[in-house]
């Protein structure tokens, strides 16, 4: 099994001088293709920083990372967008869609970056939204859909460019209970189709679904461990 993530003594600073505030202080991770991790810890541990920073949405003050075997710690913002793109999928809590964009065009949107054909953009999206168990809801507007919905649209938008890594930041904050645990199993069933997937959760019952956990406090990496099928 090959690494996808490999971070060394990577660490992340706010400010300077007296202001200065330590995020991340010395991260030392790997993660393999096709892994599902928990990235837990409490508010203020680090956990949504570092995410970021594999995410490609911000770059470490100091240290190494490799995504994919290529080292990104150092790149412009230019070529930390195109990494994005074509590399890493996100799904966020609060679902972030196109609110005047039917879900089909919500799906496109990372393959128009891409500059796909229009042709090629509406099948894979349309695939897209058959993967996430929607396919009927591609030309309805996201204040029409459920919550669990909305949700499956990100997830299928974060597909879209057939990413090597799939990042979800406590993906089912703004869900009741039931649906939660219809769009945590979607995640395990794209992990079980071979999608490396890194989720942040406060929840140690989220957390349980993933194959290993990760715990952040205080910017460190405190408990590395796997666990039980």
């Amino acid at each position: 099994m090959s690494t996808i993530i490999e971070t060394s003594s990577l660490t992340k600073v706010f400010g300077s001088n007296g202001m200065a505030v330590h995020a991340l202080r010395g991260i030392d991770m790997t993660v393999d293709r096709g892994e599902f991790v928990a990235l837990v810890g409490p508010s203020g541990s680090g956990k949504s920083t570092l995410m970021a920073i594999l995410g490609c949405l911000d770059s470490p003050t100091a240290g190494r990372y490799l995504l994919d075997g290529e080292p990104v710690e150092r790149l412009s913002g230019a070529a930390l967008a195109r990494i994005r793109n074509e590399k890493v999928g996100f799904v966020f809590q609060n679902y972030n869609l196109l609110p005047k964009a039917n879900t089909l065009r919500n799906v496109e949107l990372p393959l128009l970056y891409a500059g796909l054909p229009r042709k090629e953009r509406k099948w894979r999206a349309a695939e897209m939204l058959e993967k996430v168990g929607i396919p009927e809801k591609a030309n309805v507007l996201p204040a029409q859909l459920s919550g669990g919905q909305r949700q499956r649209v990100a997830i299928a938008r974060a597909l879209a460019n057939r990413p090597a890594l799939l990042l979800a930041d406590e993906p089912t904050g703004a869900l009741d209970s039931k649906t939660g645990a219809e769009v945590l199993e979607l995640f395990a069933e794209l992990n079980r189709q071979g999608n490396t997937v890194i989720l942040v959760t406060h929840d140690p019952r989220i957390a349980a679904m993933a194959s290993r956990r990760v715990e952040l406090s205080d910017g460190l990496v405190v408990q590395n461990e796997e666990q039980a099928a």
